[in-house]
């Protein structure tokens, strides 16, 4: 074994020297530019080995591996994230405008707005069978809206809104319900049904010739009553079944008590006209009948009703409302025409009603008109009997003292009459009083006794 010389062991420990200096250049080196004047680190990966340029005589020198040849068709290393995009294509996604300096400057072209399907147009209505006309105030606009969602898709139902906001039956001036109604009546005779809801907006002072009178007065609701009567007069006179609809709480109290007042007049005068009066009230009400602006919609589940002024709908409260006003559009069809309903609430699916057949004649050419008439001719069966009644729960049972020995009525609690014992001169009294303890019993837990028994 040799030992090496002064010579090689400070050779050795000059390379040592030289491969620490270099190394933070080796650290730098790995830091690339990625197209943009930044500098990003890559990710991280051990460093390698670095090759010994020194060995003992005693050692072996390792043989010499191929250096890797890069690969022709794998673009060079330009970044730890991604590579760039040539500066052409960037520079055909940006444009130049001028800025408020006067210098041009570029900033990225705008994307399109991404194309969105728009439904269908609906169809229009051609000759309908039946005409509903709408007229009142901002409401009423609302709820004719509402209508005309529940009646979009029948092409033999046509909502027509005659509604105008700010109206209502104290200000002639702005609309005279009585007179424009009359005169739309006159000029479409086609008109089966008229609803009406008004009444948000007349919660004012009504003029009486020279006379000012104020709101909710005895005489103010006097003139009201009358202004009612001559708009459903116009209706009577030409047989057009109105349905009016009730206005629905609000968010201020104060305006909540005079709608109150307002739907007393409402209904009185509609029943007493013939009419039907709609009452939305308890659609738009919590559990303590306050106004509420959220509430179940059509399919049960949550939903605002009401708009922030606390007055008008949403679509899902005027959609909610109008249900209302349907039902009785089509309870009046269906008294009229004796039709089950409206045309859309017939089902495409359901099977065609077969002809009646001429008097005197029985056509049994089938086995279903077989079955029916056996089924007609046969005698009913009797009702199924009704659910007994259960015994109703007492709220109470007998009430019986804590200090005495009594027996319950009917020996209810107990079985049997309590037997004497041999300490009868043990009382209440002896117990808490004195604090004489009783004597013990065979068996309970105070009777320290033995033998047991």
């Amino acid at each position: 074994m040799t030992w090496p010389t002064g010579r090689e062991v400070s050779r050795l420990v000059l390379w040592s020297l030289l491969a620490g200096l270099s190394a933070p250049e080796a650290a730098r080196a790995q830091y690339s530019d990625d197209g943009y004047g930044y500098r990003r680190a890559p990710a991280y990966r051990p460093a390698p080995e670095p090759q010994r340029q020194f060995f003992w005589p005693w050692e072996d020198r390792p043989a010499a591996q191929p250096q890797a040849q890069p690969d022709p068709g794998r673009p060079a290393y330009r970044g730890a994230y991604r590579t760039p995009r040539p500066r052409r294509e960037r520079e055909r996604e940006r444009e130049v405008v001028p800025s408020r300096e006067g210098r041009s400057v570029q900033r990225p072209k705008p994307r399109p707005a991404p194309v969105v399907a728009r439904p269908a147009a609906p169809k229009p209505k051609t000759d309908p069978r039946t005409q509903i006309a709408v007229f009142g105030d901002s409401l009423a606009e609302l709820l004719g809206q509402g209508l005309d969602t529940v009646y979009e898709a029948n092409p033999d139902v046509v909502v027509i809104r005659r509604a105008k906001g700010d109206s209502g039956l104290v200000r002639k001036d702005v609309v005279d319900w009585p007179k424009a109604a009359e005169d739309y009546l006159k000029s479409n005779p086609k008109v089966s049904y008229a609803v009406v809801m008004v009444g948000a907006n007349d919660r004012q002072p009504l003029r009486d010739g020279d006379q000012t009178i104020e709101p909710l007065s005895e005489r103010w609701r006097a003139l009201y009553r009358d202004r009612v009567d001559a708009l459903l007069k116009v209706f009577t006179d030409r047989k057009v079944p109105v349905v009016w609809v009730g206005e629905p709480p609000m968010k201020s109290e104060t305006l909540s008590a005079d709608i109150t007042s307002l739907n007393e007049i409402f209904r009185d005068r509609v029943q007493r006209a013939g009419g039907v009066y709609v009452d939305i009230w308890p659609a738009f009400v919590d559990e303590n009948n306050r106004y509420a602006a959220t509430g179940p919609d059509l399919e049960g589940q949550q939903a605002k009703l009401r708009t922030a002024d606390g007055v008008h709908f949403t679509k899902a409260g005027a959609r909610k409302a109008a249900h209302f006003a349907d039902v009785e559009i089509k309870r009046l069809l269906e008294a009229t025409t004796g039709a089950p309903s409206l045309p859309d609430a017939v089902s495409p699916l359901a099977p065609e009603a077969p002809a009646p057949a001429a008097a005197g004649e029985a056509k049994l050419d089938d086995d279903a008109a077989i079955d029916r008439l056996i089924t007609a001719m046969l005698p009913s069966l009797p009702e199924p009997p009704g659910i007994p009644a259960l015994p109703v729960k007492p709220a109470a049972g007998p009430v019986l003292p804590l200090t005495r020995n009594d027996v319950a009525p009917g020996g209810q609690l107990v079985t049997g009459r309590p037997r004497i014992d041999r300490d009868t001169g043990y009382t209440l009294e002896r117990s808490l009083t004195r604090g004489a303890a009783p004597p013990p019993q065979p068996g309970r837990a105070d009777d320290f006794r033995w033998p047991r028994g």
